[in-house]
């Protein structure tokens, strides 16, 4: 497994807003995230990319961690994308960006700085620094904010790539990705006091044992 929780608590202003989360998250396997706003969708990617310690329970990630994208690209405005791309392999230890760059159509964008990028094609490149950390686990926000659906079938196809090469993701997004294989776990149980809250079930019954 690439990713499992253990009866996972998660707190946000230190209240509890999900609770008894156990799941196991297996390579090559994508997963969905769905809830309202406001129930922990964007709190739970942050305690699993440990950016915030949970309130119960334990997770255990890959070796190398995981590669997280949230609601900011990431980017340097300053930089080409070219140079952002290098800067963030760098970071994580790779050297190959031209793969990134095919996979999200940024090819014509290398010399542009990221500031005079539009909304969508900051996105893009922001996305494109996933594939260049080397991480088999990915954990994204809404990583489709702001891309026509152009873009999203690239992102989609990247990660049907990602999934290929035995990585896996785990995704909070409202936007259907067209990833038919893509299991989803809805949230809406797991909020404090509900029947599965704090009993540790197995949030998708017997579709993984």
């Amino acid at each position: 497994m690439l990713l499992t929780t253990e009866r996972l608590a998660i707190a946000r202003g230190g209240l509890r807003i999900l609770e008894g989360l156990s799941l196991a998250v297996a390579p090559g396997q994508a997963l969905v995230l769905r809830g309202p706003n406001g129930i922990g969708k964007t709190t739970l990617l942050r305690t699993l990319a440990g950016l915030q310690p949970p309130a119960l329970g334990a997770v255990t990630l890959p070796p190398e961690g995981a590669a997280y994208a949230g609601h900011a690209d990431g980017l340097k405005a300053t930089l080409t994308v070219t140079e952002n791309l290098r800067f963030w392999a760098a970071v994580y230890g790779q050297t190959d960006i031209g793969a990134a760059i095919a996979a999200m159509n940024l090819a014509g964008l290398t010399d542009r700085p990221a500031q005079n990028l539009s909304a969508g094609q900051k996105r893009r490149l922001g996305l494109a620094r996933l594939l260049v950390t080397g991480r088999r686990l990915w954990l994204l926000d809404e990583p489709t904010v702001s891309l026509d659906a152009a873009s999203v079938a690239l992102f989609a196809e990247a990660v049907r790539t990602h999934l290929a090469a035995g990585g896996a993701a785990l995704m909070a997004t409202h936007i259907d990705l067209g990833l038919a294989e893509a299991e989803v776990l809805d949230l809406a149980p797991y909020r404090p006091g509900t029947p599965a809250a704090g009993q540790g079930d197995d949030p998708f019954g017997e579709a993984f044992a």
